[in-house]
């Protein structure tokens, strides 16, 4: 009895020193709030101590902040996890929010939010009173971060982190989580701008990848946050997703020459000539733009005139090969 006592304080002793405060916050404004109050539920619920267990929609009420129309309660749940969860407008399920695609962990149809609890810090998780059936706290927008770290040996213990201007280059503060193998994903929440980041395959500068040139500004990635936006899954290290990337055939950028660059209305491509070779453009978020097979020749056409202005990636591909050049576009 006594060995089977100190178990169980060991464990809770564990769980303490692991747990972490998280703030659930929702913003109803301009909805009409339900005389049952507002809710949150989700699978962090029996780990947090409500009762009814995990997705009870009735069990975790959210307390009105002031005069507003925001909602929120602070729990207790252990740290480097993953959570899933919704807001209700009420306390039965069917009045639980409908969450955008954006904001959903999209895996196996699964559409409920989520967030990664990555740290034990003496402070608050929060990002923000997120909007009720929205992407993000009001004033801000989603931008869901991915890499591909399959072409890396392994992943350090310290995981894999995000950092960029949006947050003052902390490479020890973003954690990513992993729903599939190779893929590391973060929902992050910022005010519309132009910012530069990275990857880190730990959580020191040191760990950070190396951009390649072809889709670096001042060394680093780039994403304009206009909209809520889910970035493409780019490789540690290179412009483009891993199945992309192969051994060389086109070897190099000194076989294939981009004119005129800066270009205005068109540019032409000239290399050994190829047969099937994909031909395809990236903007600096690694969205692709245009792609086409081209036929077997030694010079190709790319026409500009509908692209705005801006630094662009051209990715040339055979076979399991492939090579990249920057294109400005005037």
């Amino acid at each position: 009895m006594k060995r089977t006592t100190t178990i169980i304080f060991l464990l809770a002793l564990s769980m303490i020193a692991s747990a972490k405060k998280v703030k659930f916050a929702v913003d109803l404004t301009g909805f009409e709030i339900s005389a049952n109050g507002v809710h949150v539920t989700g699978d962090f619920q029996t780990l947090a101590g409500f009762p009814g267990g995990d997705w009870a929609s009735n069990t975790t009420p959210l307390t009105k902040e002031g005069s507003s129309d925001i909602y929120s309660r602070v729990v207790d749940i252990p740290a480097f996890q993953k959570y899933e969860y919704r807001f209700i407008n009420g306390d039965q399920f069917y009045e639980t929010e409908f969450v955008p695609v954006e904001s959903r962990v999209g895996y196996d149809f699964n559409d409920n939010r989520w967030i990664y609890v990555d740290s034990i810090a003496n402070d608050t998780t929060f990002v923000g009173a997120i909007v009720f059936g929205g992407n993000a706290p009001a004033g801000k927008l989603l931008i869901r971060f991915h890499v591909n770290m399959g072409n890396v040996s392994s992943i350090a213990p310290a995981g894999v982190h995000v950092a960029g201007s949006f947050q003052g280059w902390n490479s020890a503060t973003i954690q990513l989580y992993s729903f599939v193998d190779h893929i590391y994903e973060i929902i992050s929440y910022m005010a519309t701008g132009t910012y530069e980041y990275r990857f880190y395959n730990g959580s020191t500068p040191a760990s950070a990848e190396i951009v390649p040139s072809a889709c670096a500004v001042n060394t680093n990635r780039q994403v304009v946050a206009t909209e809520d936006y889910l970035l493409n899954i780019v490789c540690f290290g290179y412009c483009v997703d891993c199945p992309a990337i192969g051994v060389e055939n086109l070897q190099s950028n000194a076989e294939v020459r981009v004119y005129p660059n800066p270009a205005t209305d068109f540019a032409d491509i000239e290399l050994p000539a190829i047969a099937n070779l994909t031909i395809s453009v990236f903007n600096l978020a690694g969205n692709e733009i245009l792609t086409a097979l081209s036929p077997m020749k030694s010079k190709h056409r790319i026409d500009l005139s509908s692209f705005k202005s801006g630094t662009y990636f051209l990715v040339l591909k055979h076979k399991d090969s492939a090579t990249t050049k920057k294109l400005v576009k005037n």
